[in-house]
């Protein structure tokens, strides 16, 4: 058939001289079509060319040694393909248009589907690919049935949604170097970490160009939900991109540009990029800590900060799908704004409000939020702003009614600002009757409360059930103590207190409120869990705190840092260390300990079995290093075993799932590119193919590469069948049955050793024991009323014997499923090669042209191997 459409005298044949002229020209580009053309000229002659498609990129090149190129974009510049009969092609770009004529309907249509193909990768099917190809007259249908936007544009999942080919695409369409690097974090970091957040920081030492690209790249990416940029000024180019990314993109859910040098007019192009993307699922933003730029100032601010607000106030998708909201840091950023109180006073579903540093008036806020918030927010920080001091009293009402309705109110924080007394009256009512929320996280510190805020606490602190964790420190109450802490004895609900940098006393009233503390912390019915009392400066006297964590039952964290406690404290803690079984952090620095003190730390550390995270105190620890290194060394030793401690702790908490995906990642990321390299070429050649008559080689070929999509599921899928057969497996049920039978094993124990005890009290005082057995209960009743808790024995197995068990189970299970995925990966890589061989022969044979060069690119794959170890 192509004999028939192919007439010899008019097209050129393509020797080896230039096929090798064009390689070299080409440098790095892989050539992937190199064919004779007929190239239209504007005076109406037709001309020879030879059209060259590398991956992302077109070529042209005059006919002769050496080839000289005379035309060449990249398939992002194209804006449409016109096919017309007697395969002609007419081609506008950005620049120019081009009218080429090629051999035959075969050629045409591998043109066309190669530049479909790519366009498809790029964009990832996305609902802006640019449907660039029209035909007019009797055109094959090869081409219409292979579309940017068909499903079976993109055969494989591709890793991480295909980053690293959109990355490349644009790189090539930028005109700047592909960075290898990149490429390989992601598909091998990223991908091993099912890490769906673009950091901007891990790339923070490229080229504002490049991580402008990068950005770009995410705009038609669906594997990543988040980007991610802190502390890192980020330049116009990447701005831009940032903005054209949140207007594309249809999976982005997080923005962070946190302290990124942004301008002022980004707030209104932001809301421009908004408004232009129906299909936007952004639910959390952070624009914190970004200043208004010195040129942005007065009635310019606010109109930038209008237009955000107006955007998610004129759109039903924000109200009811943005959880995450931050403008913290931004002083000014809301000073005379009505729209951004009209956004928080519709309904929505905010979760996370920060507007801590803004200069908002915070009382003003409340009738906002109590319209539109009070269902879902979690989250408020309105911290180091101001009260309107004259409109106090007209919005106490609604501040109280606001907390008094809040449904899932967890975290509030009204810290660094002075906090009218009336308003902390209105807040503590407002909690007291609050049937809804439980365990909330209260910060009121730095807040000036003093004598009058002390008498506030005093009063009504004991009625709030709701609040789990308090933070009054830096609030002056010093002497005020004496009459606060009583408060919080026998609280049912305060399990976490913050009282730093309420000290400045000194003598007998600092002594007399220490021992106040110090019986609250003791007292039998005391909830507490951890107690701060960070940069108080306590000195020597503070030791009599530190004597009291040895015999406390109840706190299980306490943070006793810039206190000045020096040797004498560290000695105490060395004690209390030892016989104290109930903590399990301990906070330490900034209290003058030199290097005998640590000493004295390490060796009650030694006999501590319990603790299980002590910070190394870096403060002391320089400044004690200078005197006695060796000492220090000695002590450190011991003292950082703890961190060690800690750290396996937190890997005993790693999931099943994380610690196969971090091996599948290393293991087979390489095999995993090679296959989707492998499965674009003999899709290619599928395509090619499609017209002629199905032999085996095409069956085989659409088999292969079913089987090779299918593989990108095996893993996974052998991981989450270990993970099902072994939730309730045979193992776990032996423990769960051993945990009972342990459980009698140690009542039956307990019961024989306090009978013979019992037994040996009346033999050896008779009189008292019969006193006793007339009390109630009797004393012989003991027996009855002791028993080990089955939890006390469950625990010990499933939490301690088991996770050794089932770490050496998931290693067999993590070896068995990473040969089962190795092996079928090798015989699919083989077989890929193998049917790409075969149907590059056919369509030389088809094509009549020397197998030598059709083979020429397939032979790169040979030497490909993957060892399994």
């Amino acid at each position: 058939m192509a004999s028939k459409e192919t007439t010899a005298a008019v097209f050129i044949n393509v020797s080896r001289e230039i096929t090798e002229s064009i390689r070299r020209l080409t440098d790095k580009q892989s050539i992937k079509f190199v064919r004779a053309v007929k190239q239209d000229t504007k005076n109406g002659r037709s001309e020879d060319r030879i059209l060259v498609l590398a991956t992302w990129r077109l070529f042209l090149f005059a006919v002769k040694v050496p080839s000289k190129m005379e035309v060449t974009f990249n398939f992002l510049e194209i804006r449409a393909m016109n096919t017309y009969p007697d395969h002609q092609v007419v081609i506008d770009t950005d620049k120019s248009t081009h009218s080429l004529r090629l051999q035959s309907q075969d050629h045409l249509d591998h043109m066309m589907n190669h530049v479909n193909y790519a366009l498809s990768r790029i964009f990832n099917n996305s609902m802006y690919a640019p449907a660039i190809c029209r035909t007019e007259g009797d055109v094959s249908d090869g081409v219409q049935k292979f579309s940017p936007n068909s499903e079976s544009s993109v055969e494989t999942q591709k890793t991480c949604g295909g980053f690293s080919e959109t990355y490349a695409a644009l790189c090539d369409y930028n005109g700047i170097g592909c960075k290898e690097e990149v490429q390989w974090d992601v598909d091998t970091i990223y991908h091993s970490q099912d890490n769906r957040e673009f950091n901007l920081l891990d790339f923070s030492h490229l080229d504002s160009r490049d991580l402008a690209v990068m950005v770009a790249s995410m705009a038609y990416n669906t594997w990543f939900t988040k980007l991610y940029c802190k502390d890192m000024r980020i330049g116009s180019e990447v701005v831009e991109q940032v903005l054209h990314t949140v207007s594309k993109s249809s999976s982005l859910e997080e923005l962070t540009l946190e302290n990124a040098g942004l301008k002022s007019d980004f707030p209104q192009k932001m809301a421009t990029a908004l408004s232009e993307n129906p299909a936007s699922v952004i639910h959390s933003l952070n624009l914190a800590h970004n200043p208004l730029d010195n040129q942005g100032t007065g009635a310019s601010e606010t109109l930038c900060v209008v237009s955000l607000s107006q955007a998610l106030c004129s759109s039903d998708d924000y109200t009811n799908s943005l959880l995450h909201l931050d403008l913290s840091k931004n002083p000014g950023i809301l000073s005379g704004e009505d729209n951004m109180y009209l956004f928080l006073a519709q309904t929505n579903c905010l979760v996370h409000l920060d507007l801590s540093g803004t200069d908002c008036a915070v009382d003003s806020l409340f009738g906002a939020l109590l319209r539109g918030c009070c269902a879902d927010l979690s989250y408020l920080n309105l911290s180091k702003n101001c009260f309107s001091h004259r409109k106090v009293r007209e919005t106490l009402p609604v501040f109280r009614q606001f907390f008094s309705s809040a449904f899932s109110l967890t975290h509030v924080n009204l810290s660094s600002m002075k906090l009218p007394l009336d308003t902390l009256r209105a807040l503590f009512l407002g909690l007291s009757s609050n049937p809804h929320i439980t365990d909330l996280h209260l910060d009121i510190s730095g807040c000036e409360l003093r004598s009058a805020g002390a008498g506030v606490l005093q009063e009504l602190f004991p009625r709030v059930a709701c609040i789990g964790t308090l933070d009054i420190s830096d609030n002056g109450l010093d002497g005020d103590l004496l009459g606060v802490i009583p408060a919080f004895s026998r609280h049912p609900s305060l399990k976490h207190l913050l009282l730093g940098k309420n000290f400045n006393i000194k003598g007998r009233v600092l002594h007399d409120i220490l021992q106040k503390l110090v019986q609250l912390v003791q007292d039998e019915e005391c909830a507490l869990q951890s107690l701060s009392l960070a940069d108080s400066r306590l000195r020597s006297r503070g030791t009599v705190m530190v004597n009291a964590l040895g015999s406390n039952a109840c706190l299980r964290k306490v943070d006793l840092s810039g206190n000045s406690l020096e040797d004498a404290g560290a000695k105490m803690l060395s004690k209390a260390l030892q016989i104290n079984t109930t903590l399990r952090s301990v906070m330490w620095d900034r209290n003058n300990t030199t290097a005998t003190g640590f000493q004295d730390v390490a060796r009650g550390l030694e006999h501590n079995f319990t603790l299980q995270y002590m910070p190394i105190p870096l403060s002391d620890v320089t400044q004690a290093y200078r005197s006695a290194p060796e000492k220090i060394d000695q002590a450190l030793t011991k003292v950082g075993y703890l961190g060690v401690l800690c750290l396996i702790s937190i890997s005993h908490m790693f999931s099943q799932k994380q610690a196969l995906r971090l091996h599948q990642g290393l293991v087979t990321s390489t095999a995993e590119q090679v296959m989707e390299r492998l499965c674009v070429r003999v899709h290619q050649q599928v395509c090619v193919l499609r017209g002629s008559e199905e032999g085996k080689e095409l069956q085989a070929a659409r088999q292969v590469l079913k089987e090779a999509r299918n593989s990108r599921a095996l893993y996974p899928s052998l991981c989450e069948l270990v993970h099902v057969l072994s939730v309730d497996g045979p193992v776990r049920q032996k423990l769960d049955f051993l945990a009972g039978e342990l459980t009698k094993a140690a009542d039956k124990e307990l019961q024989v050793i306090v009978d013979s005890m019992v037994s040996l009290c009346r033999e050896l005082c008779p009189m008292s024991s019969s006193a006793a057995e007339r009390l109630n209960p009797p004393l012989s009743s003991i027996s009855e009323r002791v028993s080990i808790p089955r939890s006390t024995i469950r625990t010990a197995l499933m939490e301690r014997a088991a996770q050794d068990i089932n770490r050496a189970l998931e290693e067999v299970k993590l070896s068995v499923v990473s040969y089962l995925t190795n092996s079928i990966v090798d015989q699919i890589l083989q077989e890929l090669y193998t049917t790409h061989k075969a149907l590059v022969l056919t369509h030389a044979h088809y094509l009549s042209l020397p197998v030598s060069q059709s083979l020429d690119l397939a032979g790169k794959y040979a030497s490909v191997s993957i060892t399994v170890t």
